[in-house]
C-alpha cells in the first residue's frame, strides 16, 4: 500500500465526462478494496469521534472504518446496518460533507476522510459478495405499525420495528417501492436495481409491502386503526410541485420537475421506445432552481439528446443549495451555469409550445429571512433565451392527499403536518416524519427522523 496521505481524499475513479453526459450509468464507479484501505488507513481513531455526532443515524463511524483496514469488509457492511438500513443509498446521495465529513478533524488541515465513499465500498461488496447475513430479531410482540410512504423515512422505521418484533407493513402509492429515491434521483446517481436490492433486504427481514396504496384516498388513517394497526407513520414526503406563477407557465413543453425525473426515473422514459412513457426531449433546456433536483433535471435533460442545457438561478455561485460535488459533475458535463438571472415569461409558439423565456440579470442586496442575500432585479436587463423546455425545480410542497382527509392531524401554513421532535402528531397513535414534516429535506434527514419515530412508538406501545 503507498504511504497514507493524511491531507488528500483517496480519488474516487469515475467515468469520463463527455462519455457519461450520454449513458445513463453511474458516474462514480466505486473504490476498489485497496482504495479503500488506503482512505480507511487515514482515519485517526479518535477517542471522542465527533464524526459520529454529525451522522443522523448514528453509525458508529470509527469502528466500519476500523474493520476495512483490517480487510474484514463484510463486519463493516453489518456494523453500519446496526444502525443503517440503507448503507449503499447513504454512500450515494448523503450530503457526507455537510454532515459526518464536516465533523472529522483532518478537515482542519487538509481533507476529511471520505466516509461516504467508505460506506459505498462495504455496503457494495456485501451486496455483490451474496453473504447478506440477517440480524438477529425480537420475538413477534403481537403489535401491528402501518408505515404510510415506503421513501427514506418510511424504510428506516419499518426496518428499526421489525428487529423489535413488530408486525409492519408499508404503503406505496407508487407501483414501485422505495419513493423519492426511486423516482426523484436518477439513475446516474442512485442506480435503482441498488435501491430494489436494499428494499428486499427489509422485506426478507420481515416488513411488508402493499403497492398502488393511496393512503387517504383508497383507505384512509382511521380505517387503518379499524384493520387492527397499533400505530401509524405517515412519511408521504413533499410532492406537490412549485411553481413560479409567471405568464406563460402553463404552455406545453413545461414540467414541474417532480414530474420530469418521475417519467425519466419511475416510468424509464429513457428507456424509449422500450418503455413507452413520453417524454418532451428538448434541444435548448433551462432548468429553473439551484438544489440538487435542478442539477438531477440538467444533466438527465443531457443525457436524453439536448443540445444545450442551462441552469437558470436568481442567486450566485455561493448561494447553490445543491451539494458542491453535483453542480461540479454538471459543470464537467457541459450544463451551462446563468447564475444571477430569473425568468420573467415564458412564450409560446402557434402550437402552445414553448420557444423562448424572458429573463431578467439580478444581483444580490442583504440578506433575507433565510440568511442568504436576496436577489434584487437589475433595470433594464431582461433579455430573451430561445428554449423548447422547461423544467421548474424551485422545491416542492406538502401534498395534500392524506392530510386533508385524516380529522386530528394538525397542519401549519405550509400545510406540512405539526410533530414533535419524535415525530408524534396531535393524533393518537400517529406519527410523521421526513419531508411532510420538515419540508423538502434530505435522505438522510428523513432516515434520522424515521428512526427517532420507530423508538418513540416502540415505547408508546410497550407501555400499553
Amino acid at each position: 500500500m503507498a504511504p497514507v496521505d493524511r491531507k488528500k481524499k483517496t480519488p474516487m475513479p469515475e467515468q469520463e465526462p463527455l462519455v457519461r453526459a450520454h449513458n445513463f450509468k453511474e458516474v462514480p464507479l466505486g473504490y476498489t478494496p485497496e482504495m479503500a484501505q488506503q482512505e480507511a488507513a487515514r482515519c485517526l481513531s479518535c477517542k471522542k469521534p465527533q464524526c459520529v455526532t454529525g451522522c443522523p443515524v448514528n453509525v458508529n463511524i470509527p469502528e466500519f472504518i476500523q474493520l476495512i483496514t483490517k480487510g474484514e469488509y463484510l463486519a463493516s457492511a453489518r456494523k453500519i446496518k446496526e444502525t443503517n438500513a440503507l448503507p449503499a443509498v447513504c454512500g450515494r446521495v448523503c450530503p457526507q460533507e455537510s454532515q459526518c465529513e464536516s465533523k472529522c478533524v483532518l478537515g482542519k488541515k487538509g481533507e476529511p476522510v471520505a466516509i461516504g465513499r467508505l460506506e459505498r465500498f462495504v455496503a457494495d461488496f456485501e451486496r455483490n459478495s451474496g453473504k447478506i447475513e440477517m440480524p438477529q430479531k425480537a420475538p413477534p410482540n403481537g403489535k401491528k405499525v402501518a408505515v404510510v410512504g415506503s421513501g427514506p423515512s418510511g424504510l428506516t422505521l419499518a426496518g428499526d420495528l421489525v428487529l423489535l418484533g413488530y408486525d409492519v407493513t408499508m404503503f406505496e402509492a407508487f407501483h414501485k417501492p422505495g419513493g423519492v429515491l426511486m423516482y426523484g434521483i436518477p439513475e446516474f446517481r442512485l442506480p435503482k436495481e441498488i435501491v430494489e436490492k436494499e428494499v428486499d433486504y427489509l422485506i426478507n427481514l420481515g416488513a411488508k409491502l402493499e403497492l398502488n396504496q393511496i393512503i387517504g384516498q383508497t383507505i384512509t388513517v382511521d380505517e387503518l386503526f379499524q384493520m387492527g394497526y397499533n400505530a401509524i407513520y405517515v412519511g408521504v414526503g413533499a410532492g406537490l410541485p412549485h411553481f413560479m406563477n409567471i405568464p406563460g407557465e402553463n404552455l406545453g413543453g413545461i414540467y414541474s420537475a417532480n414530474e420530469y425525473l418521475t417519467r425519466s426515473n419511475l416510468m424509464k422514459a429513457y428507456l424509449f421506445p422500450e418503455y413507452d412513457t413520453p417524454v418532451v426531449k428538448g434541444k435548448n433546456v433551462a432548468v429553473i432552481g439551484g438544489g440538487n433536483v435542478a442539477m438531477d433535471s440538467a444533466r438527465t435533460a443531457l443525457r436524453l439528446g439536448a443540445d444545450h442545457v442551462y441552469i437558470v438561478y436568481r442567486r450566485g455561485r455561493d448561494e447553490l443549495p445543491a451539494r458542491a460535488e453535483e453542480a461540479h459533475h454538471a459543470e464537467q458535463e457541459g450544463v451551462i451555469f446563468k447564475l444571477l438571472n430569473n425568468p420573467l415569461e415564458y412564450i409560446g409558439d402557434e402550437r402552445g409550445m414553448v420557444k423562448a423565456m424572458k429573463v431578467q440579470e439580478m444581483e444580490l442586496g442583504e440578506p433575507d429571512a433565510s440568511g442568504r442575500r436576496k436577489p434584487v432585479p437589475k433595470p433594464g436587463s431582461e433579455y430573451m433565451m430561445d428554449i423548447d423546455l422547461a423544467i421548474i425545480a424551485i422545491g416542492a410542497g406538502a401534498n395534500p392527499l392524506l392530510t386533508k382527509n385524516t380529522p386530528g392531524l394538525e397542519l401549519n401554513k405550509h400545510g406540512y403536518i405539526i410533530a414533535d421532535d419524535c415525530g408524534k402528531t396531535k393524533k393518537e397513535a400517529v406519527w410523521a416524519g421526513g419531508d411532510i414534516v420538515t419540508g423538502m429535506a434530505t435522505v438522510i434527514a428523513a432516515m434520522g427522523a424515521g428512526k427517532k419515530s420507530a423508538q418513540a412508538i416502540h415505547e408508546y406501545l410497550s407501555k400499553k
